[in-house]
């Protein structure tokens, strides 16, 4: 796991300050790779890795080249399957230098090019520059696991595992997309491909990018699509090859150089992946977990018990209402992004403590909720489907007490209410968005707080039901759709990201997820979708497969979406930084929201009154995006990216005086080459 960055002149003299350019990213990604770091230049090109080693942790530095020199890659990520790819390549006349995944992967695309994508089954974003034409190959890998990044100036092309990379950049500036803005509010996420910032894209999930003479071309190699079951199966048949891939996705991201654990949630999902990972380790797995001061987020009752069964040796670490608001500063410097939620926040505390305990890596259940209609709201969309067809019953709305319960208060809301809430999204069945609208048209209310200026903007930018989907899309079932829904976007725009990547990494951690092997991605969504869903049980394969490894109190019992608390993280009393932030005048200074508006609910939670859902989610959109302006916009603006100036709201570790502590006899390249 690494952090990488590169700028490619789109010039033929160059530009003689790009490998300055690059010490100063590389600065401001130490925390994704602490341990070293280089920098590869000739006239064109400059690129470089800030290092966290893994795998061949003495003769892995980066960048790497092939045999002559002609390619040279960095690489921030894992290719797992990397020794079953290497003895092809050996045979084939390849010579490798080290005994890294960076190097197999190097090879390969030396070997296939472009569809070297195909043959690796990994979470990576990666660089190739190939000196002889001048070209520089990007590629993420399919399910957006790492992120990678790219923006344009007048006379170059740069790219970042990070934004904050792209910013320290002179001539590099933005300011937030109002489109994008309206985006995250609504689905919780950028759509794939954008982020807040004017200018600055992500290569999507699945995507690779080829520069060439100044000419860019972002292509798919892999799309998250559903296919027919094939031939009619047995459910113990079906249980069976997903147990066997599922056990192999587990083992090979144990490879490793350096130690690692894994996040036990007490659910079953990273439950099932603890147990498989005990069984291939040959010492106590280390397991960590999060406890919250609130009961009705607090799991550690459940971690504990799978801990005991499987014999971890288990770390916790307990998040307080006041730590989430103390931290939720340095949450969203991580992130880069606007947070309509605080769960960040222990992923953070989390991280920190996998770090204090001598991991590198961690292993997680992410995905699991995804692939096999883990969430209620899989449940909801069959409930308002079914209560469609009969829309005068007076029993079928009472399946909708069976949702939620993880939600404080909802439990007391009588049927009555539930039906009527969900009633004026029940019978536009045919819609392509049909699973997720209840849950967009809530999010939205947050729009009210946008002043005129964004929402003219947005209003401009033409009406938008919903995100873009595939040619296929409507040829699928309305589970398969629901799904395709959650996991582009809540997950890998979310989850992995902002929930996942970014807290880890916060912390030099690199999180690994067996549910994301595409392998296993690509089995679940060949399943028939009675296999997911049956009736109103999630997960029905999945927890066949828990009562092979557990008891029933464990594999029965029922999901708890991971959660922390919002507007209780950020009262009695409210933190100055949130008073300053969301003071009519800086609010009016950002120019993004209605100062009026934002000060009346400043003073709800003030007066120490409870926030409804929608009303929680969109102060934590409000407060991270304020913050947002100030460290990503007027401090980058106004500090002219010198590395003595850093922002006091950002942890002093990536900040920009890290810059100077990027030794130069590390990162000061030859004319065509390393150092």
């Amino acid at each position: 796991m690494c952090g990488i960055a590169g700028i490619v002149a789109l010039e033929a003299e160059g530009n003689p300050k790009n490998p300055e350019h690059v010490r100063r990213m590389l600065g401001m990604l130490r925390h994704r790779g602490p341990d070293q770091f280089g920098i590869y230049r000739d006239d064109i090109a400059a690129m470089g890795c800030a290092r966290l080693s893994i795998i061949d942790i003495a003769g892995g530095r980066q960048p790497i080249s092939n045999e002559d020199g002609t390619l040279w890659i960095v690489f921030n990520g894992e290719i797992f399957n990397y020794p079953e790819l290497r003895p092809d390549l050996e045979r084939r006349g390849h010579r490798f230098r080290t005994g890294t995944d960076t190097e197999v992967l190097l090879h390969l695309y030396e070997e296939y090019g472009a569809a070297c994508l195909q043959r690796v089954n990994g979470q990576f974003a990666f660089a190739i520059w190939d000196a002889r034409d001048r070209s520089l190959f990007l590629a993420r890998d399919r399910m957006g696991i790492r992120p990678l990044f790219y923006t344009r100036t007048a006379d170059a092309f740069l790219f970042a595992s990070e934004v904050k990379a792209l910013l320290a950049v002179p001539g590099v500036t933005t300011e937030i997309d109002p489109v994008v803005l309206d985006q995250v509010f609504v689905y919780w996420a950028a759509l794939p491909g954008n982020t807040v910032y004017r200018g600055i894209e992500e290569v999507p999930p699945g995507h690779y990018l080829t520069l060439r003479d100044g000419r860019q071309s972002l292509q798919a190699y892999w799309n998250f699509v559903f296919a027919g079951p094939g031939e009619r199966r047995t459910t113990d048949e079906y249980l069976d090859e997903f147990h066997a891939l599922l056990d192999d996705a587990t083992r090979i991201r144990l490879r490793s150089d350096a130690p690692g654990g894994l996040y036990l949630s007490g659910g079953l999902d990273s439950s099932i992946v603890a147990s498989l990972a005990v069984r291939h380790g040959s010492a106590p797995l280390r397991t960590f977990s999060i406890g919250f001061d609130e009961p009705a987020f607090d799991e550690s009752d459940s971690q504990a018990r799978v801990s005991d069964l499987l014999g971890t040796r288990h770390s916790s670490v307990r998040a307080s209402n006041s730590d989430i608001g103390n931290i939720f500063q340095d949450v969203v410097w991580h992130a880069e992004t606007p947070l309509t939620r605080t769960a960040p926040a222990p992923m953070y505390l989390l991280s920190r403590l996998v770090r204090d305990s001598g991991c590198k890596f961690v292993l997680t259940g992410e995905g699991a909720d995804e692939l096999l209609a883990g969430y209620d709201l899989f449940k909801e969309a069959a409930i308002r489907r079914f209560c469609a067809r009969r829309p005068e019953s007076k029993l079928r709305p009472l399946l909708f007490q069976r949702l939620y319960s993880d939600i404080p208060g909802l439990s007391a809301v009588g049927p009555a209410f539930r039906a009527a809430f969900y009633k004026s999204t029940m019978a536009d069945v045919d819609s392509p968005w049909y699973s997720h609208a209840v849950r967009w048209r809530n999010n939205a209310r947050a729009r009210r707080f946008f002043n005129r200026e964004v929402t003219d903007c947005v209003a401009s930018a033409g009406p938008a039901s919903g995100p873009a989907v595939p040619s296929q899309f409507c040829s699928w079932d309305p589970l398969q759709r629901a799904q395709y829904l959650e996991t582009t976007i809540l997950l890998s725009q979310y989850l992995l990201s902002s929930q996942g990547d970014r807290m880890s990494m916060a912390h030099s951690v690199e999180s690994r997820t067996p549910f994301l092997d595409y392998r296993v991605v690509e089995f679940c969504n060949r399943l028939p979708s009675s296999l997911k869903l049956r009736g109103l049980k999630d997960k029905y394969l999945l927890r066949r497969l828990g009562a092979r490894m557990f008891p029933e109190d464990v594999f029965l019992r029922p999901k708890r979406p991971y959660r922390a608390p919002i507007h209780k993280s950020f009262r009695n009393p409210l933190p100055d930084y949130v008073m300053e932030l969301l003071s009519p005048r800086r609010v009016a200074a950002a120019g993004l929201f209605q100062p009026a508006a934002v000060a009346a609910l400043v003073k709800h939670l003030a007066a120490g009154e409870t926030l409804g859902e929608t009303d929680e989610m969109a102060f934590a959109g409000i407060l991270s995006t304020q913050m947002i302006h100030r460290q990503f916009i007027t401090h980058f603006e106004t500090s002219e990216r010198l590395p003595e100036v850093v922002y006091s709201g950002c942890p002093p570790q990536p900040g920009l005086a890290a810059m100077a502590a990027v030794p130069e006899s590390n990162c000061a390249g030859g004319a065509n080459g390393v150092q």
